[in-house]
């Protein structure tokens, strides 16, 4: 029935925030935080977000925040869910505005068969606050499914999409289950399935494979 699962990363297929555990380190959390919730809410654009919090990060060592990314908590049945879903024959696939430093890690050790994030910018090993990448912007998700859709052959009906905040609703227009995982109102009010529990198992409770 489905071929095709993608899911969001921070607080998805991870238990938090990447640029929360970072800014923990930094001794900015509240700063980032505060952004952070506004921009899931659907209270400010997605870009917009992201590059303001991304410029706090100015002058932090690459070597510090990739030792940060290694270490980020999985979210409780992450590698399970991913196994069961690729036995049934789906391919698993991770949208996230965060940034390879995590989700490079997460893929080798999770197995997805691919990724899709954001880079920090760094010049000479020291993040310049800058950064670029696959998925910018509020719509990235959703462009960025419409093109591997076309490119694996496989239709709306045939995808699940799984995520918590603002910026996967694009996604949830291509995709015949939408799962809205702890996530905020603004995602719910665009779902086939809601989990409140913080444990990915739940999603194979939840669909037909």
């Amino acid at each position: 029935m489905y071929k095709l699962a993608v899911f969001d990363f921070d607080s998805t297929l991870m238990d938090g925030e990447t640029l929360e555990f970072i800014a923990d380190e930094i001794g900015i959390r509240q700063e980032i935080s505060a952004i952070t919730t506004k921009a899931m809410n659907g209270e400010i654009d997605f870009f917009e977000s992201l590059i303001e919090r991304v410029s706090f990060l100015k002058g932090l060592s690459e070597t510090k925040i990739d030792e940060i990314c290694k270490n980020l908590p999985l979210m409780q049945g992450a590698k399970e869910t991913v196994k069961e879903l690729q036995k049934a024959g789906i391919k698993v696939i991770c949208f996230s505005g965060g940034f390879k430093n995590a989700l490079i890690p997460a893929k080798e050790y999770l197995g997805l068969n691919g990724e899709f994030s954001n880079i920090l910018h760094a010049k000479n090993g020291v993040l310049t606050g800058m950064v670029g990448g696959e998925m910018m912007f509020s719509e990235s998700k959703g462009d960025m499914l419409l093109k591997l859709q076309s490119i694996l052959k496989i239709f709306p009906e045939e995808t699940i999409v799984v995520g918590d905040g603002a910026n996967d609703i694009s996604m949830f227009h291509h995709a015949r289950e939408r799962i809205a995982f702890c996530a905020k109102d603004i995602l719910k009010a665009k779902a086939s399935i809601i989990i409140e529990e913080k444990d990915l198992t739940k999603i194979l409770e939840k669909i037909t494979l």
